[in-house]
């Protein structure tokens, strides 16, 4: 396949680092010497294998996508950099025709579905990159579809542990949530137990140690209302592999989509899945 050139933004954070390290290693891509941050970040540059990528504040974006242009015209972006950046990243994505695949949550989402769809780019939006995951959130949501009050009378209890650097709730249980509201229980996203003390990930749930700075451990229990019957879905997901992984995937099929002719769209997880 035609190599991608891609340039990964929000270096030096956590996600990026790591799928990074994996696209400089895989040989479908082109790994492009910069990376868009955030004036926040005093570094200059992030050294990667010893090869320096160049960190772009905001008032430097436009030389340097002049700059990258003259040589890599088609070149896709991967956008893992902070939460309040998300809309106003995205703008700059589709207002300087830069096709892009954003992992980063947050955000107005409607607004930036619609800013693609206005815009003469295509790009992949999902607030979660793992494709096992996203398979599971999809046979559940089709469960809810189809079989609207299975578990009517039931209680639901949804219990989720991230990494204490992780503020928000995880908007993976906020999407099950609905899930589970069209399958008979009332639950709202309020209900949501989170944790964040790594003390109690550790001794209450068992996190290994070496993972409590990343981690996404989740279970849905689902209880009759006599006591006598119980189901409980869990997954565990420790460090940030799956992530990357799914997200390279993403780049790949966005590539694609683009040799297709295909503009002005905005694809999910589920379409890379689905591959369609």
């Amino acid at each position: 396949m035609q190599v991608i050139p891609l340039m990964i933004n929000g270096l030096p954070g956590n996600m990026a680092q790591r799928i990074a390290a994996h696209a400089v290693r895989d040989e479908r891509f082109q790994l492009l010497p910069w990376s868009f941050t955030g004036p926040e970040i005093s570094e200059t540059e992030y050294l990667l294998d010893d090869q320096p990528v160049r960190l772009v504040r905001p008032a430097e974006r436009d030389a340097v996508v002049r700059e990258i242009k003259t040589t890599e015209e088609n070149f896709l972006t991967i956008d893992f950099t902070h939460p309040s950046a998300v809309n106003d990243n995205a703008a700059y994505y589709c207002r300087t025709g830069m096709p892009f695949v954003m992992g980063t949550t947050g955000g107005d989402r409607e607004q930036l579905v619609q800013m693609v769809e206005a815009a003469d780019i295509p790009a992949v939006i999902a607030p979660n990159m793992a494709k096992q995951i996203v398979g599971f959130q999809a046979m559940m949501a089709y469960a809810a579809e189809n079989f609207p009050g299975l578990f009517e009378d039931y209680t639901l209890d949804i219990r989720e542990s991230h990494q204490n650097g992780k503020a928000d709730t995880s908007g993976t249980a906020k999407a099950m949530v609905t899930c589970f509201n069209r399958l008979g229980c009332p639950f709202s996203e309020a209900d949501i137990r989170k944790e964040r003390d790594p003390d109690v990930q550790r001794r209450e749930w068992g996190v290994p140690d070496h993972f409590l700075d990343g981690h996404a451990w989740h279970t849905y229990t689902l209880t009759s209302d006599d006591g006598t019957v119980r189901f409980s879905f869990t997954h565990n997901v420790n460090g940030r592999e799956i992530y990357v992984k799914g997200t390279l995937d993403a780049v790949v099929y966005l590539a694609e989509k683009i040799r297709q002719g295909n503009r002005g769209r905005v694809y999910t997880m589920i379409d890379v899945l689905k591959n369609r």
